[in-house]
């Protein structure tokens, strides 16, 4: 069965982005549209079928949709976005999903899903600027249902947990490797992992996204791809650098749905 990824188009008000842990300077709408493009097709590439959520012109975050909700096997959680200017997007996401998942709704709190990461059955949540315990709390309580455990995890100076870690799956050696930046994070948090820091020149680096047996990098991490490559992984790299001027990582630009077995 295919995986499927759904995306939104960037919003021509891009440049007006809400912005926590970088100083704003201009950013070309078109030019971040022309590699939005571009990360489509290399989800394509690793053979995943793109489906576009309803645009939202008006709001400049809408792009960042992984914040917007969790994608956990036939269901999708609706999120409590931190940044009140994102409400509205979640309504948005729901009318774009709920063909293809039982939809079920974060009630109180905030939570952005870019702070929440998967591995196996549990779920980490980053408590960071767009995330709060009660946020987690009310996750805890949907997902305890689905069959998933929720737990805190702490980070600093960063956006979200996926800024800091993300997983590339399994290695050659049959090992499940985090990915990390240790200015961001402690990967001792994390349970079940081999950890791999990224390239101290390449902070971004720790934001992977995972399609099956593929990664796919943010260009301009060239030592980090290398240690990947050692591991056995197929690496892609993506430009995304216009888009990294709205706190953009690669997953938070897609809410990715894949086939149990896969994952």
């Amino acid at each position: 069965m295919r995986g499927k990824a759904f995306t939104r188009e960037v919003s021509p008000r891009l440049a007006e982005c809400a912005l926590t842990h970088l100083r704003r300077i201009p950013i070309d709408p078109i030019r971040a549209r022309f590699q939005h493009r571009a990360y489509e097709g290399a989800l394509q590439v690793a053979e995943l079928e793109v489906l576009r959520l309803p645009p939202l012109p008006q709001h400049p975050d809408g792009v960042f949709v992984e914040d917007t909700a969790l994608l956990l096997d036939g269901h999708a959680i609706l999120t409590r976005p931190g940044a009140a200017s994102r409400a509205a997007e979640v309504k948005s996401t729901a009318a774009g999903l709920v063909e293809h998942f039982e939809i079920h709704r974060i009630a109180a709190g905030r939570l952005d899903g870019g702070d929440v990461l998967r591995i196996g059955r549990r779920l980490y949540v980053g408590l960071s600027t767009r995330s709060d315990r009660d946020g987690l709390a009310d996750l805890k309580r949907v997902a305890d249902k689905l069959g998933f455990d929720v737990v805190a995890a702490e980070i600093r100076n960063c956006l979200h947990l996926k800024t800091a870690a993300t997983l590339a799956g399994h290695d050659t050696a049959g090992r499940l490797v985090l990915v990390y930046n240790r200015a961001y994070v402690d990967p001792s948090q994390f349970a079940d992992v081999e950890p791999l820091a990224v390239d101290d020149e390449e902070p971004r680096a720790a934001n992977v996204l995972r399609i099956g047996k593929r990664l796919i990098m943010p260009a301009g991490s060239p030592k980090t791809a290398g240690r990947l490559g050692e591991r056995g992984f197929d690496v892609t790299n993506v430009d995304i650098s216009e888009l990294e001027k709205a706190e953009a990582g690669l997953t938070c630009m897609s809410l990715i749905s894949e086939p149990a077995a896969q994952l």
